[in-house]
């Protein structure tokens, strides 16, 4: 086990440091915040000593991938989680919109949760038994943590975060966030009156924000406690480095998500809908939604269906596979907050076209891909048309683009390298370090 940098004391003996990881909803056959906790367990495990505390209705699928070095205890909070979904679903009329509305509900019914990793763990952090105390999900920086508290007088540090949200609303499309059913977006600030906020925050030791919205909503009182950290990275075994293929004609884009209003995906098609139709180019839709019928409709009455295709939801395990047969990423969502499929794709050397609002236009370098201007529908689509020609006309540019991507990913985003800082962050927190800030593009 590679243990550099991350050896603890105890009774006179050198041991791994032994990290205790709270992941309520960490999943591995489960995709976007699930996948992740599940990926930092694992990750970590391979350098120091993990104990995963995530909620019990994963607990089945958890032992079906297999722990390796992992410990793991399930915590039961069905009762109280479930109610929380159940009252969100029928507020947001049984839809998978309203994304706040279900977090709101989930913030109420964390609590408990920590209140059960609490009586499973609190004797065992009270001795010492653990050197960090480290709470990846929930990553909403609206959700307090009870547990931050109690670890702070046990003599533990506790790590928070990386924390996603915070993104605002683009004014320029109002329309969307009526559309998404986010009724609850403008009261958003009210989050600092829950109560634990800011306790939460004056007790953690470290604060890592996933993105640099996240870190500007910070309190100005805690920011020196900060550090950037993206919440995403990429699995190497399941997305390989691969040799950019000629380009050739007609280039294939892609996108990658929910076919949600947010996204923007009719933006793209109605972007790509010229050069298309003239055979120099073709768009793989990825994902399933409640947007779907309208897009295939939209395809049709632009004159493109033959050439888009909407294979629904492809599974993560195969998702790089299917990626191998575009060369672009087409990802024109405006609120976003982390965006890992860009990483994804980048790291099986797409190149991206995102829009700079959000979690996506930190991720991607300026000689590795395309972080456009947040403009009215207009301007935006026009932007990503004469991106797409650019391309479409100078293919021999791809290349380049591709292999600076790929570079750019396996320097900086691979859950490896993550476990590797997560590492130094813990030493510094132990050793009552201030931990600065990470510059953009930085993990």
């Amino acid at each position: 086990m590679n243990t550099v940098g991350s050896k603890s004391r105890k009774g006179g003996q050198d041991r791994p440091l032994r990290v205790l990881l709270l992941a309520e909803a960490a999943n591995p056959k489960l995709f976007s915040v699930s996948l992740i906790g599940w990926s930092f367990a694992q990750a970590l495990a391979q350098v120091a000593e993990v104990h995963l505390a995530a909620e019990l209705r994963n607990r089945e699928d958890i032992l079906a991938a297999g722990l390796g070095r992992l410990q793991f205890t399930p915590i039961d909070n069905r009762r109280w989680q479930g109610l929380a979904w159940k009252i969100s679903r029928l507020l947001r009329g049984g839809t998978t919109l309203g994304w706040s509305t279900y977090t709101a509900f989930a913030a109420l019914a964390y609590p408990f949760f920590e209140r059960g990793v609490w009586r499973a763990f609190g004797a065992a952090i009270e001795k010492g038994d653990f050197d960090v105390v480290h709470r990846v999900i929930p990553n909403s920086p609206v959700v307090p943590s009870l547990m931050a508290g109690r670890c702070t007088r046990a003599g533990v540090p506790f790590i928070l975060g990386p924390l996603n949200g915070g993104v605002p609303w683009p004014k320029e499309f109002p329309e969307l966030r009526r559309a998404e059913r986010e009724w609850l977006s403008p009261l958003r600030g009210l989050a600092r009156l829950i109560p634990g906020y800011h306790s939460t925050r004056a007790n953690a030791a470290v604060i890592l924000a996933g993105a640099r919205s996240a870190l500007d909503e910070m309190p100005a009182a805690h920011r020196g406690k900060c550090q950037l950290l993206s919440e995403n990275a990429i699995d190497q075994t399941r997305f390989p480095r691969r040799e950019p293929p000629p380009p050739t004609t007609p280039l294939q884009v892609a996108f990658i998500g929910r076919l949600v209003p947010l996204k923007g995906v009719d933006m793209l098609l109605e972007a790509a809908a010229p050069l298309v139709r003239d055979g120099r180019l073709r768009l793989d839709i990825i994902g399933d939604g409640p947007e779907l019928p309208r897009l295939k409709q939209q395809a049709a009455d632009l004159g493109i269906a033959n050439r888009v295709d909407f294979p629904g939801w492809v599974e993560h395990a195969q998702l790089a596979s299917r990626l191998a047969r575009s060369q672009i990423l087409g990802f024109p969502s405006v609120r976003e907050f982390g965006g890992g499929v860009v990483l994804e794709a980048m790291a099986r050397g797409l190149v991206p076209i995102v829009v700079n609002h959000g979690g996506p236009g930190e991720l991607v370098p300026p000689d590795a891909g395309f972080a456009l201007t947040l403009l009215p529908r207009p301007g935006l689509v026009e932007s990503f048309r004469t991106t797409l020609t650019g391309l479409v006309e100078r293919p021999g540019q791809l290349r380049a683009f591709s292999l600076r991507a790929q570079d750019h990913v396996y320097r900086h985003f691979t859950w490896e390298a993550k476990a590797q800082k997560m590492l130094e962050i813990y030493d510094r927190a132990r050793a009552g370090n201030t931990v600065h800030n990470a510059p953009p593009n930085h993990p």
